[in-house]
């Protein structure tokens, strides 16, 4: 029989806690009459785990290459379930309890997260840090940049079509991993839906893998690279709206040597902001062509409005109206607050016509590559 839900564990040194997750994972799938496996991704445990799990009828997966992300990915890959519900080795999450995420994936649902502010509250099931600090800013931040409505981002208790996991294709290693799946689902349009879930105090007594503040910097990197836009584009325009407006207003009231001073700053912010916005762009085509984030539908479109002859010509034109205005200044007898209100714009000009022209030839580079 073809086997329709794979409960897949990845494990490093759990041998006081596999056995009872196991036993609760094989007591659901009998429970409810499933046609299912236990699958875990072992990712080099000296304390036999693995000897335990075969034991108890679990198939096991050696991992080499280390990492949370790792480990269930290596384990997910082997997987031959049509749905598969992942879960972590050490007896905290509630695998008598599936049926919500079970049910949410025959109705049609790619992605089905399980959210532990839902359900039943245990004391001490999570550090302080974890409930009121790093989970719910994580949360928020990946619901702002990916326009998700999650309220859990980082459950480790969740389920998703085999078939969504191979389109999302995953790169990520470690505990981010989890954050991964989330955006990547929500990048493909994919349908997310979150169920209520118990977490338990973890039934282990030596310390966590995880890191509170490495793994919640690992968490918050990744949702930065994988959102150029709010790394890189919301900045670089609020940037030069405040810097072009500055200089705009000093060019008509350069009345005073510090309005001059604040000139020159206020050319540099817009600068600043205009290279933000062109490296947004250089982000947004690697990360496309490398699969990194999903292809947009007007992507291949962008290299046919924007070609590099275009941009050499405008940026060309750019540079030479400022280099104009330039000479045109130096021959001009006049003071020097004057000629800094010509100077410094025709400045910008030529700055901005170089940068265009060199991001032309870059980004006519990334575009051959695309077109291999």
């Amino acid at each position: 029989m073809s086997v329709e839900l794979s409960i897949v564990m990845p494990c490093l040194n759990e041998a006081e806690t596999i056995a009872i997750c196991i036993e609760k994972a094989q007591q659901y799938l009998k429970d409810n009459n499933i046609q299912g496996e236990i699958v875990i991704g072992d990712n080099g445990s000296i304390d036999g785990s693995q000897n335990i799990a075969k034991k108890l009828g679990a198939r096991v997966i050696d991992v080499e290459e280390k990492g949370y992300g790792s480990a269930s990915q290596g384990a997910i890959d082997a997987a031959l379930g049509t749905y598969i519900i992942t879960a972590d080795t050490d007896d905290s999450h509630d695998l008598l309890n599936l049926d919500p995420f079970v049910e949410k994936l025959r109705e049609g649902y790619d992605l089905v997260m399980g959210n532990r502010f839902k359900g039943q509250r245990h004391e001490n099931s999570m550090p302080f840090l974890h409930r009121y600090v790093g989970n719910p800013i994580l949360t928020f931040i990946g619901n702002l940049f990916f326009k998700t409505n999650i309220g859990d981002f980082h459950c480790g208790l969740r389920g998703f079509t085999k078939e969504a996991y191979n389109e999302m294709n995953l790169n990520t290693t470690g505990m981010e991993f989890a954050s991964e799946i989330v955006v990547k689902a929500s990048m493909l349009n994919m349908k997310i839906t979150e169920v209520p879930t118990t977490v338990f105090p973890a039934g282990r007594t030596r310390k966590a893998h995880l890191r509170t503040f490495p793994d919640g910097w690992r968490h918050l990197r990744f949702l930065l690279l994988y959102s150029p836009k709010w790394l890189f584009l919301f900045p670089g325009l609020i940037f030069m709206i405040v810097g072009f407006s500055s200089v705009f207003n000093l060019v008509f009231n350069a009345s005073s040597d510090a309005n001059l001073k604040w000139l020159t700053l206020s050319s540099g912010l817009f600068l600043i902001g205009f290279q933000f916005a062109l490296f947004y762009a250089l982000t947004k085509i690697y990360a496309t062509n490398h699969g990194l984030i999903p292809k947009a539908k007007n992507y291949d479109q962008l290299f046919n409005y924007f070609t590099l002859e275009r941009g050499l010509l405008f940026g060309f034109i750019l540079t030479l109206i400022g280099i104009g205005f330039s000479v045109y200044e130096l021959f001009q007898n006049q003071s020097l607050e004057q000629s800094v209100i010509v100077i410094v714009p025709a400045s910008i000009g030529i700055v901005l016509g170089v940068q265009i022209m060199l991001f032309s030839f870059f980004f006519s580079i990334l575009g051959l590559t695309d077109s291999k």
